[in-house]
């Protein structure tokens, strides 16, 4: 029984003395190697392996050498004299940081940007270059070369540059460069060469708008999407020709193919689709159909909204009127002056329902002014907004055309429809191009439909004007269509009524 109780206090002796020996090992550590830890960490926070690269690797070697020491047991005054080596190499690189920073600080913004876009892996032959080239200008610049650190650091930033471009070319078309590349293994030219060369334009034409602007990518970013689908396309259209042609299918097979999805539009939009005279007369039966339907919809969209903020405001007024109702008859000694009181709040709230019956129908005779191609007249809160779809400016110009007078003309008479009206016109454009011209193009075109509609309309009237850029799309700019509906002034009307609380 002793020998147990002996052999237990020698392990727990035992543990004690491990513990304390692993704590005063981790006390010894940290007091050896503190300063060159904090001085070394300064030394990679200021990227001191870039700018001053000879000096951190020496003192890299004399901390490692210290570590392997103490990991070994060596004698204390070895590894103080290996970190008091590292410690001094550690701030020669730190003074030499200072200098480096001034010396390639667009070098080093080359190389940030390069690093952004993923170069290390989308361009790594290039980044790789670019990373030695820097090195050889930093050695350079340690050793005291300053004209080779400047020529070697402006090709190195040269570098960065290319590999950055390199690599947003990559992030951009990295899909369809990968479907091309499959059309090629799979000789997509013999069946489909118009619609490949087409992809492969487009992948081109990508290219180069990212090396003439590199940063302003909406456009960029879109014909990459149409490069890849051209790609998808044609390696899609060879493998059905190829198909076709083992199973012996003619051409009139291909075409009779395509009309029965033409057929299935058709009668969801209720007509029939008749092919005798080829494809043209069905599509543009389609387009028309989908526009009155489009227009038919919002129309009824907009009569719901009103008709139901009208009943909102009938509802309230008729819970006014109740609690005057039961007001009224806790007070049966005022009666006859309660009554009287009724009455005016009837024929008060009669004539606001002739004045809003007659709003409305001002609201629908101006809707009705305007084709779906022309323009919508849109109520926003208490605005009456016509948006002006069918007003189009030449590319990059402010001028009105000719053609357009007419649709003015009837903006013109439409804005007469609300006397003493205050009236903004808004300009909008698209995302393609670069944020700051589509905004100036914006408030240009504004300020010349503003202009013109002050000279024509034969009455004084004060006009107001804005461009909103692209900052306020109506439809998908990812489309031409969407794009086109952007581009747009829009007329906006606040009617005295709302001002004077009718």
């Amino acid at each position: 029984m002793k020998s147990s109780h002996s052999v237990l206090s020698l392990l727990l002796t035992w543990m004690l003395f491990l513990t304390f020996s692993l704590k005063a090992q981790d006390d010894l550590r940290n007091q050896l190697f503190g300063e060159a830890n904090q001085i070394m960490a300064q030394a990679k926070e200021k990227k001191a392996d870039l700018y001053s690269p000879s000096s951190f690797e020496r003192a890299m070697e004399y901390y490692n050498e210290a570590t392997d020491y103490y990991a070994r047991g060596r004698n204390l005054e070895d590894i103080r004299e290996k970190l008091k080596n590292a410690e001094a190499y550690f701030a020669k690189a730190l003074d030499a940081c200072k200098i480096g920073e001034v010396t390639f600080s667009a070098t080093m913004a080359a190389r940030t940007d390069a690093q952004s876009a993923g170069a290390p892996t989308s361009s790594a032959a290039l980044w790789k270059k670019a990373e030695e080239k820097f090195n050889r200008a930093a050695r350079s610049l340690e050793y005291g070369n300053m004209n080779s650190a400047k020529s070697d650091g402006t090709e190195a930033e040269a570098l960065y540059r290319a590999a950055e471009l390199e690599a947003i070319k990559s992030n951009f078309l990295s899909p369809a460069r990968e479907l091309l590349k499959k059309a090629d293994a799979i000789h997509v030219e013999d069946n489909a060469p118009k619609t490949l060369e087409k992809a492969k334009k487009l992948a081109l034409q990508v290219e180069q708008l990212l090396t003439q602007k590199r940063y302003d990518t909406d456009e960029a970013r879109q014909i990459a999407q149409e490069a890849k689908y051209e790609a998808a396309h044609a390696i899609y259209l060879h493998q059905l020709i190829t198909k076709m042609k083992k199973e012996d299918k003619t051409l009139e097979d291909a075409l009779l193919s395509a009309e029965p999805p033409f057929q299935r539009i058709a009668g969801t939009l209720g007509f029939q689709a008749r092919f005798d005279s080829g494809f043209e007369g069905p599509v543009n039966n389609t387009l028309a159909a989908i526009k009155e339907k489009d227009a038919r919809t919002t129309k009824d969209a907009d009569a719901i909204m009103q008709a139901a903020e009208v009943i909102r405001q009938k509802e309230q007024e008729i819970d006014n009127l109740k609690q005057q109702v039961r007001s009224m008859e806790g007070r049966l000694g005022t009666l006859t002056e309660t009554e009287k009181k009724l009455q005016e709040a009837g024929r008060d709230l009669e004539r606001k329902l002739a004045i809003q019956r007659g709003q409305e129908e001002t609201i629908r005779q101006v809707s009705n002014m305007f084709t779906s191609d022309e323009g919508q007249v849109l109520r926003d809160g208490n605005n009456i907004v016509i948006r002006l779809y069918g007003l189009s400016f030449p590319v990059g110009e402010r001028t009105i055309e000719p053609e357009y007078y007419l649709l003015l003309t009837k903006v013109q008479e439409a804005i007469k429809r609300f006397p003493n009206c205050q009236i903004m016109i808004e300009g909008h454009t698209d995302s393609q191009g670069s944020d700051e011209t589509n905004q100036m193009l914006s408030e240009k075109r504004a300020k010349t439909v503003a202009e013109y509609i002050m000279a024509n309309m034969g009455v004084e009237i004060g006009v107001n004007h804005q461009g909103f850029g692209e900052s306020r799309p109506v439809a998908n700019n990812e489309t031409a269509e969407g794009r086109a509906k952007n581009r747009r002034i829009d007329v906006v009307i606040t009617p005295a009524w709302t001002r004077e609380g009718r």
